[in-house]
């Protein structure tokens, strides 16, 4: 009965439409409606490249930017709302408002289809932001038209019951736009709240990103129980259903669970942090950031790895700066037998203070390894603070250091070499 008590209405109000359409001012008033229309066209074109240069000017405030860009690009609906209002206000004052019930229907879509799209291009997601520009624009003009109350008697009526629950294409609806709106409103909030975490000087880097992941995740928890409870569900008749959905993931998301339950713990235990310099298996680089499921590790090369946090708990990880930056390196060299050791370990000990990078606080040293078949084998050994710029480059500026210190002293680096005695088997044989 609900479905065609809601039939027969919406049939009651088209017919009431098809008899105000056969007016003429139904006909006076689309020819004023596409006028304004091509005029709001043609005046957007001229208006929009001259108040756009002066919008890219707005520096330091993006989001402002963005809102400002979203509107620029709607300035012929603008144009045409505004039009819309003065030619509504003016035959108003010289007719009948019966006369203008068109215009001033038009009027209250344009300006609705105004705000649904200028939101649809604030919000970054763009199948979000069009499906909740589509769903605004067309409640607002079930509204506007005066059939809101029999589209929701007809949308209610599709339901199908599940236990204590009545689900319906009206709940799901409702449900689907609060959703939408508190699921958004809390990332804003929780984006804000990381913004602030992260520029705080008080807090170490890993309780930064901590804070930043709980205040996100927490907000949005509390969105999408605060939407389902607002349509009229009651979360306790999803205890069950929840349940088996909770045991599902457990076995078929083990893996992001994991790692998720990881990225806590590295938060907590301070392991590491963005900004150290990690090894881990044959991967080399510094942490750029930390996040929910990975861990970015940029390389040298440029390159950036995305490591499961689930990695970082179960492997050795080598964390370079762990409790401070210093880092030791070591170089091997050997000298010809010739040489002076005391003199070699001087001389290699100033060649490596000469570098930039090699910290100059902490002495260089240098020690007697070894004599080899074929030289004097040394290792020396330097500090320094900044691993991120790489260790191989450093160890090579230490090398060719060396090079030129021992070149200029008249230090022989030597190369292996074997003597090969011959001896002539037949002649021997034969006395």
């Amino acid at each position: 009965m609900d479905v065609r008590d809601a039939i027969g209405r919406a049939l009651a109000w088209a017919s009431g439409w098809f008899g105000y359409a056969a007016t003429p001012w139904i006909l006076y008033q689309a020819a004023i409606i596409v006028t304004l229309f091509l005029a709001a066209k043609l005046a957007a074109r001229r208006i929009e490249p001259l108040v756009e240069d002066r919008a890219r000017q707005i520096k330091g405030h993006p989001g402002l930017l963005r809102v400002v860009i979203a509107l620029l690009r709607r300035t012929d609906w603008i144009l045409f709302t505004l039009f819309l209002l003065a030619v509504l206000n003016l035959m108003r004052a010289v007719t009948w408002p019966s006369r203008t019930h068109l215009l001033h229907i038009v009027l209250s879509l344009s300006l609705a289809w105004l705000v649904a799209s200028v939101l649809s291009r604030i919000i970054r997601n763009r199948l979000v932001a069009r499906l909740l520009g589509w769903l605004i624009w067309i409640y607002a003009a079930l509204v506007i038209l005066g059939i809101s109350d029999e589209a929701a008697s007809f949308l209610d009526s599709l339901a199908i019951p599940l236990g204590a629950i009545r689900l319906s294409v009206l709940v799901l609806l409702k449900a689907a736009l609060l959703l939408i709106a508190t699921v958004w409103l809390a990332v804003v909030i929780g984006n804000y709240i990381d913004e602030r975490v992260r520029i705080s000087e008080e807090l170490t880097p890993s309780i930064r990103v901590l804070v930043g992941k709980m205040a996100k995740i927490g907000l949005v928890l509390v969105a999408g129980a605060f939407a389902i409870s607002a349509v009229g569900v009651d979360l306790t008749a999803l205890t069950v259903f929840s349940g088996a959905i909770g045991v599902g993931l457990a076995f078929g998301l083990q893996k992001v669970v994991s790692n998720f339950v990881s990225g806590v713990i590295i938060l907590l235990d301070k392991s590491i942090k963005p900004g150290d310099t990690i090894s881990l298996e044959s991967t080399f680089g510094w942490i750029r950031e930390l996040r929910g499921r990975f861990v970015s590790v940029v390389t040298r090369d440029g390159r950036e790895f995305l490591i499961p946090n689930e990695d970082f708990i179960t492997q050795r990880v080598i964390n370079w700066s762990f409790s401070d930056n210093l880092v030791r390196l070591d170089v091997n060299f050997g000298v010809s037998y010739d040489a002076d050791p005391h003199k070699v370990s001087e001389l290699a000990i100033e060649a490596a203070i000469s570098v930039g990078r090699v910290e100059a606080d902490r002495r260089p040293v240098c020690w007697l390894t070894g004599f080899g078949d074929s030289s004097l084998n040394f290792v020396l050994r330097f500090w320094i603070r900044d691993p991120q710029q790489g260790l191989t480059n450093v160890r090579g500026k230490v090398l060719l250091a060396l090079w030129d210190t021992f070149k200029a002293n008249g230090i022989n680096i030597p190369y292996p070499h074997r003597e090969i005695i011959m001896k002539d088997a037949g002649g021997s044989s034969g006395r």
